[in-house]
């Protein structure tokens, strides 16, 4: 027996015998006070022995340590039952019972089984390792009924969190010799289960599409069978109900709740249907903003200079969280690390204002001791640690621990990212449990497709978003279509040198056929190298330098002008963009806008000499109802410096998707000739422009069908012009010869679009009448153009 078994029993056993003469003395007291009572009390006799029959593994000793009853101490009935409940709590043993013979007492044992082998059969879908790890039954350990019916629910709860819901679990048990069991869970998986349908009640102000689209969850579709978000999952769900929350409060609704979230399975056990019912309430904007701090040396007007929050603005809740970080940076800067700051908010229904009050308030003086990243099997923890704005010795800061969260989750590599704070070895001293659950980050994707520029159209693509867990992006793509044969290699190391700088590098060959619109046709095969960072919580800095060889190649019977092009030539350009986004949707703007500018310089070695420079921008806003409208701009100017004219494939050309109403490069210089009959000018090879600006005036709006079909439309104008010719590249006119045009004239189209979100992929239809134009441009009524991916 060990000394704390021993100390136990003696515990136990005094505890009994101090209450057994309290029940003796009470007893006797009743007999006094009744004339019956004049026999003596009979005391049971001390047990001379206690043994043990029955065990088989078990040392009798082991046994006997469990009891408390011992030699020369009497039986009673309430030790008998405690023993008897002490050897069942060890789970060694299916029956125990226990007989009082007077001086001898014999227990009684029938030990549980051992286990041989778990076997699982059935299990297709899921590997034996991922059961194993989260079931108890091993071999060589104790079986229990109560230990195998929790490890039913383990594995059924495996299931479900891969989408089958309607997967049994049978345990079957083999006895063998020497009392050992071979355990058997029979596994029947049942179809996994997808999302059929997402609904969404009372929601007024925005569609059930532009909602879905906010949402991690998605309706299952044949074609997302890589995919496994249109599986359903609770933990999910609690996550698309925060995010529906968060989109409404960005916009204003300061009183949204999501009133329920309720999953239905399907009669056929193989869908859900998940219906969310939400509360919108009013639109509010922002009432009056102040600091109320009990800072010393801190002035709360000049904190109030530095809030990105002004009164009268549109509500949004994560600009209360972003007034929170500035504060924090504000404070920290006169000198105050520790401090709490509580935004206090207060509606005013009347008047649909949200004042609010940020208290700021010196806190207790907390570090952080230690940082644990447990979860991520196959992702390295610096890939984790590194989005962390947090490390071992600074600040506790709630605020960077949420966003350091936030951070995380947005690498894209995990299905569950969760963060929690426990007490460190001392009290200002805090630990931080980084958990994670990993998802699938490689994709073979096949698209197929069919344009009315392309025709038939095929990509496929291997990607790996974390490759060897090291959060790197690699690709490898090839396309093909009647006008246009790619192949491409991209590598992206999104944390080069351990900063926040993206750097990667790009091998590609591309053959262009141009036959159509004039006559040539080019094969570039080189190679770019990049980078870039953010500059700004909104703004992204972008340099690229590439290296290509250029060949063009021209047909037989092309004019002069086209023939001054052709050859091969070496391109080294150097590059930079930066980039300006606010928009509240990158798939679906509605409000916001975004702006970029690129430049190139070539001439760092190669033949070739240019600079270059593009702008585009847009900017959204919500007219009514659920109507977009937006304006953008798109413009490039490209010059040859050194005495270098721009070729060919370094021009712009404009038409299709970039000016609706007009073919693929239909618009801009061109050769021509001059009918005899009528004077009209009649349009051939298009030779590109080193100017172009085009702007769009567009309104968005849903179509009035069932919404589930995923059809809107848009009225659009487009509005530009691209021309202007080197002068080496322009031909005079020759009476009845061929000859260059290039005005610069405006041409303007109006149209309508209809997109479709179909089941094979989206698909676009352009119907658009050219309104102003030249009569050598190329114009179309009708374009069509789909993708999808399987």
């Amino acid at each position: 027996m060990s000394s704390i078994q021993r100390v136990l029993t003696a515990a136990i056993y005094c505890t009994l015998s101090l209450a057994l003469p309290l029940g003796v003395s009470a007893s006797a007291r009743a007999q006094e006070t009744t004339p019956q009572a004049t026999q003596p009390v009979q005391q049971a006799a001390p047990l001379r022995q206690v043994l043990v029959e029955g065990n088989q593994r078990v040392e009798a000793d082991t046994v006997l340590s469990y009891l408390l009853l011992q030699p020369g101490v009497p039986a009673d009935p309430q030790s008998i039952n405690l023993s008897i409940q002490t050897l069942f709590a060890t789970g060694l043993f299916s029956d125990v019972r226990i007989e009082n013979r007077g001086e001898v007492v014999v227990v009684y044992v029938q030990e549980n089984p051992i286990i041989n082998r778990v076997l699982l059969e059935g299990n297709r879908a899921t590997d034996d390792d991922t059961i194993t790890e989260e079931i108890q039954a091993q071999p060589r350990a104790i079986f229990t009924r109560a230990r195998v019916q929790a490890d039913v629910q383990r594995i059924i709860e495996v299931y479900r969190r891969t989408g089958r819901f309607a997967a049994q679990v049978t345990p079957r048990i083999v006895e063998l010799p020497q009392n050992r069991v071979d355990l058997i869970f029979e596994i029947s998986e049942g179809p996994v289960t997808g999302v059929r349908r997402v609904n969404f009640i009372g929601n007024d102000s925005f569609s059930d599409r532009e909602l879905r689209g906010e949402l991690v969850t998605v309706e299952s579709h044949w074609w997302r069978f890589f995919s496994t978000n249109d599986n359903y999952d609770p933990d999910r769900l609690e996550y698309d109900r925060e995010l529906i929350r968060q989109f409404y409060q960005n916009r204003g609704y300061a009183d949204f709740r999501v009133v329920s979230a309720v999953a239905e399975l399907t009669p056929d056990q193989e869908d859900f249907y998940i219906t969310f019912t939400l509360d919108e309430g009013d639109v509010y904007n922002f009432g009056e903003i102040t600091v109320d701090s009990e800072l010393p040396d801190v002035d709360p007007e000049v904190l109030e200079s530095f809030l990105p929050i002004q009164t009268g603005q549109l509500f949004q809740g994560e600009q209360i969280e972003n007034a929170v970080d500035t504060l924090n940076f504000a404070v920290g800067a006169s000198g105050y690390a520790f401090v709490n700051i509580i935004p206090n908010i207060s509606r005013n229904r009347d008047e649909r204002t949200v004042d609010v009050t940020f208290e700021i308030e010196e806190g207790p003086r907390v570090y952080i001791e230690r940082i644990d990243v447990v979860g991520n099997t196959r992702t390295l923890d610096y890939v984790i640690r590194r989005e962390m704005e947090l490390v071992e010795g600074d600040a506790f800061n709630r605020s960077l621990i949420d966003r350091s969260q936030a951070r995380v989750r947005r690498l894209g590599f995990f299905e569950e990212v969760e963060i929690t704070e426990t007490q460190g070895s001392t009290p200002d001293r805090a630990r931080l449990r980084v958990a994670v659950t990993e998802q699938a980050t490689g994709e073979l994707a096949f698209g197929a497709g069919f344009s009315s520029t392309d025709s038939f159209l095929v990509d496929l693509s291997i990607s790996e978003r974390n490759l060897r867990g090291r959060g790197q992006f690699l690709r490898f793509r090839i396309a093909a279509s009647s006008r246009r044969e790619q192949i491409d290699v991209r590598f992206t190391e999104p944390r080069f040198l351990d900063r926040n700088l993206a750097a990667g590098i790009d091998l590609f060959s591309v053959r262009s056929d141009f036959i159509t619109e004039a006559s040539f046709e080019t094969q570039s095969t080189g190679f770019s190298l990049r980078a870039g960072f953010p500059t700004t919580r909104s703004t992204n800095l972008g340099l690229q330098y590439t290296l290509r060889n250029d060949d063009v190649v021209v047909f037989a019977g092309a004019n002069q002008a086209l023939r001054n092009q052709a050859g091969s030539r070496i391109t080294s350009v150097l590059n930079y963009s930066l980039r300006w986004d606010r928009v509240d949707n990158p798939q679906a703007p509605s409000r916001g806008f975004r702006a970029e500018l690129t430049q190139s310089f070539a001439g760092i070695g190669g033949d070739v000499r240019f600079v270059s420079t593009e702008v585009t921008a847009a900017v959204y806003r919500p007219l009514f109802w659920n109507v977009v409208g937006s304006l953008s701009v798109n413009s490039g100017f490209i010059m040859g410096w050194g005495g270098d004219n721009i070729r060919i494939n370094d021009r712009f050309f404009r038409g299709g998707n970039s000016f609706r109403g007009f073919e693929v490069a239909g618009v801009g210089p061109r050769v021509v000739v001059r009918d005899a009959a009528s004077g009209r000018l009649l349009g051939g090879d298009a030779l590109g422009g080193r100017v172009y600006a085009i702007g769009t005036a567009e309104m968005s709006f849903p179509l009035p069908l069932p919404e589930q079909y995923g059809i809107r439309g848009s009225l659009f104008t487009d509005f530009g012009t691209v021309g202007l010719l080197d002068d080496n590249d322009i031909i005079a006119e020759v009476a009845g010869q061929s000859f260059t045009t290039d005005d610069l004239s405006l041409r303007v189209s109006a149209g309508l679009s209809i997109f479709w979100d179909s089941p094979f992929g989206p698909v676009r239809f352009d119907l658009a009448e050219a309104l102003v134009n030249e009569s050598y441009d190329r114009t179309e009524f009708f374009r069509f153009s789909t993708r999808t991916g399987f």
